[in-house]
């Protein structure tokens, strides 16, 4: 075995370099499966992001399901991939997680190169291309979609990207969300999502969506007190990427459960 030292990799893109020297780690270099997969890989759902004031919010609920069987209970889908911007995946699962592990490492690269970081566009565009190498095992059953938030200083607020498997990057305005429960999610936070409200208040507003998507659809799932799982939530803001500790995402969670005991279909959107 040969070990290799590059002093100097070429590119300020880290998987350009990785194609050019070792393609074959690269999410979607995996020959070996010839055949679809579909239901047999662990799938993610569901991630829903708002923007609040001064910045964003991006949270996922915590079920893998493969097939109809819930293969995860507790699965992590909302990555940070640097100090100011997070993503969520929804779909295949391994994938994902891999893909966003290369993601963060790709950033962390640009900015070691070329000695500062990418503007959010940038990042958004970088997040494109991957998403873009991986359509031949998408073709195979491992779809990736990801949802990409980050708080942008140019304009001292949160944006939202999301992406089709062709990896085209659409610009999202107030709020979205992905995955199999986003259809029941968008409901939620059309009723909910009010601008310009605290990160505090959009925290919450992205738990009630997150219950109303697993009120509907079985491959997301609910907060499970028993076993104290909760939903992954991060706020974005120009002090960075914070993920919320299960404590407090837990509180919050008890005030939105116990709220559903008098009203089961979650709170009224007050009338303007």
């Amino acid at each position: 075995m040969v070990n290799h030292i590059f002093t100097d990799t070429g590119s300020s893109s880290f998987t350009e370099f990785v194609r050019s020297h070792s393609p074959d780690l690269l999410p979607g270099r995996n020959e070996a499966l010839a055949t679809p997969v579909g239901d047999q890989i662990p799938h993610a759902t569901t991630i829903v992001a708002a923007m609040c004031a001064g910045g964003v919010v991006i949270a996922g609920d915590r079920r893998a399901t493969s097939g109809n069987i819930i293969s995860q209970r507790d699965m992590e889908k909302v990555f940070r991939t640097d100090d100011h911007s997070g993503m969520g995946i929804a779909g295949a699962a391994s994938t994902g997680i891999e893909m966003a592990r290369l993601y963060r490492v790709e950033l962390e690269h640009y900015e070691k190169r070329e000695g500062r970081t990418l503007s959010v566009t940038g990042k958004a565009n970088r997040l494109a291309t991957m998403i873009r190498g991986n359509l031949p095992m998408a073709m195979q059953g491992l779809v990736v979609v990801p949802l990409f938030a980050a708080y942008d200083p140019d304009v001292d607020g949160g944006r939202i990207f999301s992406y089709d498997v062709g990896g085209g990057p659409y610009e999202q305005r107030q709020h979205h969300a992905i995955g199999s429960g986003s259809i029941f999610a968008r409901g939620a936070l059309k009723k909910l999502y009010r601008e310009g409200a605290s990160p505090e208040d959009t925290v919450l507003t992205l738990i009630q969506a997150l219950y109303d998507a697993a009120d509907d659809d079985s491959a997301t799932g609910g907060p499970d007190v028993i076993r104290k799982i909760w939903p992954v939530v991060a706020v974005i803001t120009a002090d960075g990427y914070r993920r919320l500790p299960d404590e407090e995402v837990g509180e919050l969670v008890r005030v939105a459960v116990e709220s559903r005991a008098d009203r089961p279909d979650g709170p009224v959107a007050p009338l303007r």
